[in-house]
């Protein structure tokens, strides 16, 4: 009832604010908005990945307007008054899908059908990447594991799938567009080989990734590391007592030579399994769900990638 009400609430604010801002191209709310943008599209994403992923294959090109920001969780988020506005407003709007937004049925498309979005104008970044499950008992998964973003070799098919619907949304730049995005594009597939190259510099001994949550599973399956973790996806009893036992016999019996804690999320169980096992954890942060804030370290998507391919080689490498 509550999810309800909320909703309700929300269908009702995007109704007031369609008839305030009208579709009379003449009105001085739009006049102003296009005085202001000139001829930019007006892109509207989900999290903060694709927001600047947008903002480096759009360039000038492109007015983005971000919805998830950094710090928040982006399965269960709760759309804002100015999200509402944007995503209205919006000409073409980018979510990652594999359920990362809550699917069909989430945050994302109640707000798209709230505001009345046309369905030629959202697109998912993950259409052409085969998806990987987790959370499954007896043998049997249960649930799209979200994060493929986290590989490079994913990026680079998301990459494509904006490049291209920016194309087709703003013909008259389309060239200007496919040049930023082909540059883009050829820093991620670099990034890609890069990681292939250092991975293979690492004793096959030591290509165990162990995390807190299992969020690396992509990345994992296309580098040839074996995976370990204490969660498989976020759940009240993350970093149960049962759950630590099982890693720590885990990492007992594969020497495992490091372990990571994300930048995001409690520290202290891993720290209970350093512990107890004795085995270090990495210096640094791994990151996994999103990019820091603007003057960060990690500020943008290669910026992302490129510290995590550091941090795992640097770390699964080094003689302790």
């Amino acid at each position: 009832m509550k999810n309800l009400v909320k909703w309700f609430g929300l269908s009702l604010l995007a109704a007031f604010m369609l008839a305030a801002c009208g579709n009379d191209k003449d009105s001085p709310t739009n006049a102003s908005k296009n005085e202001d943008n000139g001829d930019k599209l007006k892109v509207v994403t989900s999290f903060t990945i694709i927001a600047d992923m947008a903002r480096e294959i759009g360039g000038d090109y492109v007015d983005v307007y971000n919805l998830v920001p950094t710090g928040t969780d982006p399965h269960e988020y709760e759309p804002l008054p100015n999200d509402i506005k944007a995503a209205t407003d919006a000409d073409v709007l980018f979510y990652n899908g594999l359920n990362l937004e809550g699917g069909e049925k989430g945050w994302f498309f109640k707000m798209m059908d709230s505001v009345g979005q046309k369905d030629e104008n959202i697109f998912s970044l993950t259409e052409d990447v085969e998806p990987m499950y987790i959370g499954g008992e007896d043998g049997r998964d249960e649930e799209i594991n979200p994060h493929a973003f986290i590989d490079p070799a994913v990026g680079v098919k998301m990459a494509e799938a904006m490049r291209d619907a920016l194309i087709e949304k703003h013909p008259t730049d389309g060239d200007k567009i496919k040049e930023q995005g082909d540059r883009y594009l050829q820093r991620l597939k670099d990034l890609d080989k890069e990681f292939e190259e250092r991975i293979a510099t690492v004793p096959e001994e030591k290509r165990v990734l162990v995390t807190s949550e299992r969020a690396f599973q992509y990345l994992n399956n296309h580098y040839g590391l074996k995976e370990a973790f204490i969660w498989e996806i976020d759940t009240e009893e993350n970093g149960s007592p049962k759950q630590i036992k099982e890693l720590v016999h885990y990492i007992q019996e594969h020497k495992v030579p490091v372990l990571f804690i994300e930048s995001n999320v409690d520290a202290r169980p891993m720290e209970t399994v350093s512990k107890e096992t004795g085995v270090p954890i990495a210096e640094k942060p791994i990151y996994s769900d999103e990019i820091g804030n603007p003057g960060d370290e990690v500020d943008t998507y290669i910026k992302y990638l490129e510290y995590n391919m550091n941090l795992i080689h640097d770390e699964l490498s080094k003689e302790r």
